[in-house]
C-alpha cells in the first residue's frame, strides 16, 4: 500500500499530510484508512496534544476520487465515515492548512478539523451537485454553523466555491496567510494550543462541539456526566495550579 498519508511529530504536534498530489489528493480507499489510522495514532499518543492535517501539491484536497467512485468504490471507514474522520473525528484538536483549494468532500475534511487555516486566494466549495451528488460527509449540517445560512445554501445549490478572503470575513476559517504560508502559520497555532493542558484541550474541544443543539440543562449534564471529574481532578489540573503559584511552566503528563 502506498504511503497515501504522511505523519510527522514536531514537538506536541503531528502534521498528517494527504499524499496524492498528482490526483489533486483526491480521496480513495486508501488514503481514508490511513487517515484514519494517522487520527487514531494522534489520540493514542499522550506526547502529541494537537494535529494539523494538510495536503502536498497545489491544493488541500479536491474532494473524493470520482474515477474510482464510478468504479464502484466509496472511501469511508466503517463508524468513521468519509475519510475515516468526518462522522468520527479524532478526540484532540486539528487544524486544516489549505493551500490552493478545499473542494467537495476536500472541503468537508476540513470542516471536520477544529480550525482552518488557509493561504490567499483558495477556494473553499461544495460542488457535489453539478456531478450529480450531494455534499454527504457532513457538509451540508457543519458548513451553515460556520457560514450564514443563504451562503452556505448558495454554495450548495449553485455549486460555485467562494475564495479565503470571504470565508474569513464569514467566520469559517481562523485567518489568511500569504500563499505558500498556510502549514507554517497553522502549526505556528497549534504549537500555542499544544502549550496548554492536554486533556483540558480534549474536553474543550469536545465540549464546544457538543454544545450546538443541547438546551443549556443538557449542556450541563453532558459536561458534568463525561468532563468535569476527568478534568478538574487530575494530576494535570494539580500541575497547572501547582506551576502557576510557582511561576514556572508546568509539566503535563496527560492524565
Amino acid at each position: 500500500m502506498a504511503d497515501e498519508v504522511l505523519t510527522e511529530v514536531r514537538g506536541r504536534v503531528m502534521v498528517i499530510t494527504l499524499n496524492r498530489p498528482d490526483a489533486m489528493n483526491a480521496v480513495n480507499q486508501d488514503l481514508a484508512q490511513q487517515l484514519a489510522a494517522a487520527m487514531d495514532e494522534m489520540d493514542a499518543n499522550p506526547e502529541i496534544s494537537c494535529g494539523v492535517l494538510t495536503g502536498n501539491g497545489r491544493g488541500f484536497c479536491a474532494g473524493m476520487d470520482l474515477k474510482a467512485f464510478a468504479q464502484g468504490s466509496f472511501p469511508t471507514v466503517e463508524g468513521r465515515g468519509f475519510g475515516g474522520i468526518t462522522e468520527q473525528p479524532p478526540k484532540k484538536p486539528v487544524i486544516a492548512a489549505v493551500e490552493g483549494f478545499a473542494l467537495a468532500g476536500g472541503l468537508e475534511l476540513a470542516l471536520t478539523c477544529d480550525l482552518i487555516v488557509s493561504a490567499e486566494g483558495a477556494k473553499f466549495g461544495i460542488p457535489e451537485a453539478g456531478v450529480g451528488l450531494f455534499a454527504g460527509a457532513g457538509g451540508l449540517m457543519r458548513l451553515p454553523r460556520v457560514v450564514p445560512y443563504a451562503v452556505a445554501m448558495r454554495m450548495a445549490l449553485t455549486a460555485k466555491p467562494i475564495r479565503a478572503e470571504e470565508a474569513l470575513d464569514y467566520g469559517m476559517i481562523a485567518e489568511v496567510t500569504p500563499k505558500g504560508e498556510a502549514l507554517a502559520k497553522a502549526i505556528e497555532l497549534a504549537e500555542e494550543i499544544a502549550a496548554n493542558a492536554p486533556l483540558a484541550l480534549i474536553a474543550s474541544k469536545a465540549l464546544v462541539r457538543e454544545s450546538n443543539g443541547r438546551t443549556e440543562d443538557e449542556f450541563w449534564t453532558y459536561q458534568a456526566e463525561n468532563y468535569f471529574k476527568m478534568v478538574f481532578q487530575s494530576e494535570d489540573a494539580i500541575e497547572g495550579a501547582t506551576a502557576f503559584a510557582e511561576k514556572r511552566p508546568p509539566n503535563w503528563q496527560s492524565k
